[in-house]
């Protein structure tokens, strides 16, 4: 039986909610057929345009071509089929595959212009507005290094807005890119800073524009300006794979200022990108980024090792080497294409830029920073509801790096004070918090009171690894560490400290944080609970240490995966298993998670996977499981069970 229009719209609003990936691009690649076969008409275009989306978004640029014909020819055929929402969707979707055809140098010069000609056409017949119209000839114009493009950029910009014009977080920011990329950057600074305020938001802003904004501050010598960009910068950055280009930025940027091992620890965390990108021109961007970074860095870091998968490159000079090789060769193809030199152009004008401005990105002033000396003997404390470590998700900007612990500050040998403004202002200030959490842990050093002192560290280190200080945030671990073991911290409410001290450590601190938790599940094992407690309070105290010792289990596990160790695997199916016969969801659902990362072979990360992604259904985590789900599809589509994998995308989008 057909289903009603509302029913299939329904069915396919469910995919749209779906996060970008294989598992949405599967699970709407499988409505669409579904309606082609068996209707109703009316809600094809809506399913052609969210297959088009999801793979143009997904980074599946290349499938995204055939549906979008597949969709125009629709309209032909049959306008009557398009509501007002699939007309709009329709000239919408029209931006995005005609900057993508740009992007494939495999797409011939020619064929871009007849698309273009036939945008053009398309939107004076429907009687819509020019703007995107004349945004994609300058966007064409860019990327060919044509002699009009700044004439078509004055034009786009001078021509009125309309229903198909970038949203108004796009519009500022193409602008600020082209500024830049233009050299004109106290432009770029005014524009940026100008929208700011209104608090664009889209899919890459205002990420994309921050991304800018902060090498237009080292551009004109502003190392405070660049801190705050930086750091504003940070809380936007994107982590799809549409996201390389600004991901790149941000290295490139790390580099130029005075960075290294910020910049060599984010060329690792992004390394997927060297070898993937959503087309060939945003790999090549990425790739740009890259080598201006790798160019700076071998200056005096040419022998630093660095481990990457799949790229032939053992130190930063070789790598600098390949990045180059492979970014000038896809530079090329584009300009063979567009019969100019003006990527390849463009690539080594970033490379031969000499700008270089020192900018102290630490969160910690050397006055504030932690102290590992004796400190007077510890007081009792009460351990029963101790600070806990949060990491802090604030969508207001942190101060610049030259901001000391903010006004209003209460004085620096009061620490209860210190402790109520530092959590008063982790949410609006992340620096200026994480300074006041120091100030109130050597405040309660100063009084013998240990664990206070640890835990206030701890909290420090959360808001420093926020901000991307990762030493600064490793120094506040230690400190707490050695704060909260010296106090002697009951085991359950050290443990946390522990977990997320390994979450952000170097390698070289694992081996330390690993006997700590073994040392420490062992106290939660072994201790004795104090006498005269009822029979219901034993028995939460002892399920609370239970679930403590089994989480610090898992950080056991994730340390000898880290370290390589290859009982990692098994070590981990047995601690998903323990959570799961436990009841505790969540947490099997990511040891199951891990598991399936640490199965080479598909066949077994399969189940893992699937373990996952029924734990996680199990714990009502939406998120994570449509995540992981995706990984699922894609393993079963390497194996060639797209039945299988269909029937996973259709779950996931709850159209089972």
């Amino acid at each position: 039986m057909t289903r009603s229009v509302a029913e299939a719209n329904i069915a396919i609003s469910r995919i749209r909610d779906m996060p970008y990936g294989i598992a949405r691009s599967t699970a709407s690649a499988a409505e669409l057929d579904r309606i082609t076969a068996e209707g109703p008409p009316e809600a094809r275009a809506y399913a052609l345009f969210t297959t088009v989306e999801g793979y143009a978004w997904g980074g599946e640029v290349d499938k995204a071509f055939l549906p979008f014909t597949q969709m125009l020819r629709w309209w032909d055929a049959h306008p009557e089929y398009f509501d007002e929402q699939d007309q709009h969707s329709l000239f919408w979707s029209f931006k995005w595959m005609v900057a993508h055809l740009m992007e494939f140098p495999a797409i011939t010069a020619a064929q871009i212009d007849t698309t273009l000609t036939d945008m053009q056409r398309r939107y004076a017949l429907a009687g819509n507005g020019m703007n995107a119209v004349a945004l994609s000839r300058f966007g064409w114009a860019q990327m060919r290094g044509a002699a009009d493009t700044e004439d078509l950029f004055v034009e786009w910009s001078s021509t009125p807005r309309d229903d198909f014009s970038q949203c108004e977080a796009c519009d500022p920011g193409d602008r600020a890119a082209h500024l830049y990329r233009t050299g004109r950057y106290e432009e770029c600074i005014r524009l940026v800073e100008q929208v700011l305020p209104q608090s664009p938001e889209c899919a890459t802003e205002p990420g994309d524009m921050l991304s800018y904004l902060q090498l237009a501050s080292l551009q004109v010598g502003d190392a405070v300006g660049a801190a705050r960009a930086h750091r504003l910068a940070r809380q936007h950055l994107p982590q799809d794979v549409t996201a390389a280009p600004i991901r790149g930025r941000h290295l490139e940027f790390l580099a130029r200022s005075g960075n290294p091992s910020r910049a060599l620890a984010k060329l690792v965390e992004d390394q997927r990108f060297l070898l993937e990108g959503d087309t060939p021109h945003v790999r090549w961007t990425y790739l740009r980024s890259v080598g201006a970074a790798t160019g700076l860095l071998a200056a005096d870091h040419a022998a630093t090792p660095v481990e990457l998968h799949g790229v032939p490159a053992a130190t930063v000079a070789e790598l600098d080497r390949w990045v180059r090789g492979e970014a000038l060769t896809l530079a090329a193809a584009f300009d063979a294409r567009n019969q100019t030199s003006a990527l390849t152009d463009a690539t080594w004008a970033v490379w031969n830029d000499a700008t270089f401005l020192a900018v102290d990105l630490s969160v910690f002033g050397e006055h504030l920073a932690p102290v590992a000396s004796a400190a007077p003997a510890p007081r009792a404390e009460d351990p029963a509801q101790p600070s806990r470590a949060q990491a802090s998700s604030p969508d207001a900007s942190p101060a610049g790096a030259d901001a000391d612990v903010a006004q209003g500050q209460p004085g620096l040998d009061d620490p209860a004070e210190l402790l109520a403004w530092a959590e008063s202002q982790a949410g609006a200030d992340r620096v200026a918090a994480a300074r006041a959490y120091v100030a109130a842990a050597n405040a309660y050093r100063a009084v013998g009171r240990l664990q206070a002192a640890g835990f206030a560290h701890a909290e420090a280190a959360m808001l420093a690894s926020a901000e991307g200080d990762d030493e600064g945030a490793r120094a506040q671990f230690a400190s707490a560490a050695s704060l909260l073991r010296g106090a002697a911290t009951p085991a359950r409410y050290f443990a946390p400290v522990v977990e997320a001290w390994a979450r952000r450590a170097e390698v070289t601190q694992l081996p330390e944080i690993d006997r700590l938790a073994e040392s420490l599940i062992g106290e939660l094992t072994e201790e004795e609970l104090p006498d005269g407690l009822s029979d219901d309070i034993v028995e939460r105290e002892r399920a609370a240490r239970a679930v403590q010792a089994r989480r610090l289990a898992d950080t056991r596990v994730r340390i000898a995966a880290t370290l390589g160790d290859p009982t990692a695997p098994e070590r981990a199916e047995t601690i998903a298993e323990e959570f799961a016969r436990a009841g505790e969801y969540a947490d099997a659902a990511y040891a199951f998670w891990l598991l399936g990362m640490l199965r080479t072979d598909d066949v077994d990360a399969v189940y893992a996977l699937e373990s996952a992604t029924e734990a996680f259904t199990l714990a009502h985590l939406q998120e994570p499981r449509r995540e992981v789900g995706g990984e699922l599809v894609a393993a079963l589509k390497r194996l060639g069970r797209a039945d299988e994998a269909e029937k996973w995308a259709v779950e996931l989008s709850g159209n089972a």
